[in-house]
């Protein structure tokens, strides 16, 4: 894989890497009123996110430029995510609640984002309020609602918009199928989900990692 195709780089962002602290949210500016249907389809979305107790999913996740790595994604709210890439990948991203950890085993190295600075923001962290920041988008498919989410006060975050297909198995009723993020550099990265397994066990030790870097360096 060329290292210049990295899947946490299109994910985060250069803009993401500069933020080193978490600003609380700001009000965002008046939007024009929802429709009485699309509000109905945002709170929905809204309950199916926080209807997901503990996750477990295969993804494929798809850059710009048409490249593809894939993996495994463990979720536990609040803020907590794993993505385990293949092993082709050698590297992983973990999120604790607080911070999003890359660790990249072939350079040794770490590097550690804010989440509220990042467009997976929307599902991980508490403070973002989903029905607060997101906007329904027609998809023209009653079966399939997408939700953009952005804090226009702070383009830096990037967007996100999720793709929810109805699931009556699924929390809410809808299931989570992928999501795009575009950064504040217009990096798009795809999320594709599937097999999707809710209140799967999942403990604090899927989120912890082995530190590559020299001890002296820590």
């Amino acid at each position: 894989m060329n290292r210049t195709n990295r899947p946490f780089r299109s994910c985060v962002g250069a803009a993401a890497l500069a933020a080193l602290s978490i600003p609380a949210l700001l009000p965002a500016p008046p939007a024009l009123a929802a429709s009485p249907e699309d509000g109905k389809q945002l709170d929905q979305a809204v309950e199916a996110l926080r209807g997901i107790d503990t996750l477990k999913a295969d993804f494929v996740q798809t850059d710009r430029s048409g490249q593809t790595v894939r993996g495994v994604l463990t979720l536990k709210r609040p803020g907590k995510i794993r993505f385990q890439y293949e092993k082709s990948a050698n590297m992983l991203i973990v999120g604790d609640g607080r911070a999003l950890t890359l660790i990249d085993y072939d350079v040794r190295q770490v590097q550690r984002w804010p989440i509220s600075n990042s467009p997976l923001g929307a599902l991980l962290d508490p403070k973002r309020d989903v029905a607060r920041f997101g906007k329904v988008l027609q998809t023209g498919n009653p079966n399939v609602t997408s939700i953009e989410v952005r804090d226009r006060s702070h383009p830096e975050y990037g967007i996100i918009t999720l793709i929810f297909q109805r699931k009556a198995s699924a929390p809410g009723g809808l299931e989570l199928t992928y999501w795009v993020s575009l950064d504040s550099q217009n990096k798009r990265t795809t999320i594709a989900l599937s097999n999707q397994r809710y209140g799967v066990p999942v403990t604090d030790n899927d989120f912890r990692w082995n530190d590559p870097r020299p001890k002296t360096r820590r």
